[in-house]
């Protein structure tokens, strides 16, 4: 059986909680900060403007070798201004459990994104994650965060910092 693997982003954001979770909380704004080269779209018809528990939201993406995949995703928890949780339904991982939290620091906020999630195909997915998967998560959240610094400004002497375990 293959490995649960996670990793813990952070990044340290200069606006307030309101202006945060305004962007971050709305599904149409996750284009802003995938990247390209991921053919990220939603096509969900019905997943609403703004966040709740229970909310479906479909995409579609490609994110190896250009060749399309679904993923259908539940937000399952909603603590506005605090945190929400997504979590895969159908797609290319096995296990998918998101955790974007958020907490107001003097002139900022803090984001913390804690990603739990498993290969599928046992030792073959365990491979797969040390060859592939792990290097393409950590270039997708490292473009997120120049992306979040383009859009709400840079936070002086912040770095991203990411844990994979």
């Amino acid at each position: 059986m293959s490995k649960v693997y996670s990793l813990k982003a952070v990044q340290n954001i200069p606006v307030d909680l309101n202006t945060a979770w305004s962007f971050f909380s709305k599904p149409q704004n996750l284009n802003a900060i995938t990247p390209a080269k991921l053919g990220f779209k939603i096509i969900s018809k019905h997943h609403g403007d703004e966040m709740y528990a229970g909310q479906i939201i479909e995409y579609k993406l490609k994110p190896l070798l250009g060749i399309p995949l679904y993923w259908m995703t539940e937000i399952t928890h909603v603590k506005p201004m605090q945190y929400f949780i997504d979590e895969q339904r159908f797609g290319p991982y096995g296990l998918w459990h998101h955790q974007h939290h958020f907490k107001q620091i003097d002139k900022g906020i803090v984001m913390t994104d804690i990603v739990h999630y498993k290969i599928p195909f046992w030792f073959i997915g365990d491979i797969a994650n040390s060859i592939i998967v792990k290097s393409e998560l950590k270039k997708i959240f490292e473009f997120r965060y120049k992306s979040v610094e383009e859009n709400f400004g840079v936070w002086k002497g912040s770095s991203l910092h990411i844990l994979f375990t």
